[in-house]
């Protein structure tokens, strides 16, 4: 085998490089030691013997008469000098003059070289970004391949490394040179301090690592009709983290599926996060419900709102669940407000019964709450200010905007309507109109409003009074049944 076809056959094995690649870029090294030497590549010509044995390098010159030569310009050749190489060249032939590579100086043979190089670790760049770009969103494996004094970590992903930064990692786990680990793709880009690399950056604190690891733990999550989703996960690293779920399906237990048969499933991702502590909740359309479910593992026994524009509640736990519903530095907590987009206190019930806004709150709640102990779903709607948001029931989008610009935006509006002024709006279908009716019969029980004995006003600003309450919440003017009935028999 010759030196040249062996030349060629290990950049192929040991850079991963196709033949056709490896062939040009040799074809580019000679042409720019032709370049080097002779100030232009125009005229220059490479060519490969079939089987990679050689290769020839040659300059196609144009035959000029030797008194038209001008010696500066190779792209030419004069006769006297053509009829050495062919005997029968002829003024305007073109002839291709063998060059023979060893002529070069060794700066020039440099030159080629450095161009081989260059190129090999361009492509290799832009393969392997190809490739890691592929990977972002995904988990990959690797070993710590050093830890630097600030805390980040260099990771030997085999090919190339990533960089795992103090930030990205968890603050209760710890590695040493060699360790393995498993991280999340966050992004892969080139490396702005060193254009021959790539930059992969990994973590192990974000939502989307414990998403991926669910599902590669829990298949049902990713088969071709999941029966259940991932709603929401929220996280305090190295702490607890909370993942909601809902089941796609009415006979699936979106719960037990992502725990397993006696944990199995939710241990083994505990395990890769150094049994970080996390509660499996049940997503619900009714927000009070999901409240409830998020405080997982507490018991909750009632909830109050204490103001539904602002999305403020309480939640009401027995005096032995309290600490468990707060959670250690109000962790727990905090999180379930995170998860629900809601600003929720816990309370007992005797707590909160001293708080000033205790009589307001169990208005807001009898006319909005959901018993945790009752069907999922069920939302009584009574005398909410506004009333229960047709957004928060199982209504799509696009029916929901209809609704809106009609300025229909709660239950109680749409119950306004009768079947033949939902028609006469022009833009809701008997179809979306069934639908309406469903989820609302479906997650909405209707009270209806006693008649008007036993309701009372305030003489001040003439609010609307319940029996036993000691002061207007409106004006707060203090009351006595007394003197209302009194009044009212003048």
């Amino acid at each position: 085998m010759s030196e040249f076809k062996e030349a060629i056959e290990a950049m192929i094995n040991e850079k991963g490089l196709s033949k056709e690649l490896v062939l040009d870029i040799v074809r580019q090294s000679l042409l720019a030691s032709f370049k080097n030497k002779y100030k232009t590549d125009e005229n220059a010509v490479v060519t490969f013997a079939d089987d990679l044995s050689s290769f020839e390098l040659a300059a196609r010159r144009t035959v000029v008469d030797d008194d038209d030569y001008y010696a500066d310009n190779f792209a030419e050749i004069p006769l006297s000098e053509a009829l050495e190489f062919n005997d029968e060249a002829e003024v305007g032939d073109e002839l291709l003059i063998p060059i023979d590579p060893k002529d070069f100086s060794s700066s020039t043979v440099q030159t080629g070289k450095q161009r081989v190089q260059s190129q090999i670790r361009e492509i290799q760049k832009d393969e392997l970004l190809s490739e890691y770009k592929g990977k972002v969103g995904e988990i990959i494996n690797g070993y710590v391949q050093a830890v630097k004094e600030n805390g980040d970590i260099m990771v030997d992903l085999g090919k190339t490394s990533g960089y795992l930064p103090a930030k990205n990692q968890s603050p209760k786990e710890v590695y040493n040179k060699g360790d393995r680990i498993r991280c999340f793709v966050e992004s892969v880009k080139p490396d702005e301090k060193n254009e021959k690399n790539i930059r992969v950056l990994l973590t192990r604190v974000s939502e989307d690592f414990i998403k991926k690891l669910f599902y590669i733990n829990v298949p049902e999550l990713v088969s071709k009709d999941p029966g259940l989703e991932i709603v929401k996960i929220v996280r305090v690293p190295g702490y607890r983290t909370k993942v909601a779920v809902w089941p796609k399906k009415t006979d699936v237990d979106a719960v037990g599926t992502c725990v397993g048969l006696k944990g199995a499933r939710i241990q083994m991702i505990m395990k890769e996060i150094d049994d970080e502590r996390i509660d499996v909740v049940r997503w619900d359309p009714n927000p009070l419900e999901y409240i409830a479910n998020a405080l997982s593992p507490a018991k909750v026994d009632r909830i109050y709102v204490t103001d539904y524009e602002k999305k403020m509640a309480v939640a009401i736990v027995d005096q032995s669940q309290l600490s468990l519903a707060i959670g250690k530095q109000g962790m727990n907590v905090r999180l379930v407000n995170r998860m629900c987009d809601w600003m929720v206190d816990v309370k007992t019930q005797e707590d909160f019964e001293s708080m000033d806004v205790f009589e307001q709150a169990r208005a807001a709640a009898d006319a909005v709450f959901t018993d945790v102990t009752e069907e999922p779903g069920i939302q009584e709607a009574a005398e909410a200010e506004e009333g229960i948001p047709l957004r928060d029931l199982p209504i799509e989008e696009a029916i929901v905007k209809k609704l809106e610009k009609h300025d229909i935006l709660y239950v109680e509006d749409f119950l306004e309507y009768s079947e033949e002024e939902i028609a006469d709006l022009g833009d809701i279908s008997e179809e979306e109109a069934a639908q309406i009716n469903k989820a609302i019969s479906e997650s909405v029980d209707i009270i209806e409003e006693d008649s008007e004995e036993g309701t009372f006003e305030c003489p001040n600003c003439g609010h609307p009074l319940k029996e036993g309450m000691t002061e207007c919440p409106n004006c707060h003017v203090e009351i006595s049944f007394e003197s209302l009935d009194e009044e009212d028999e003048e």
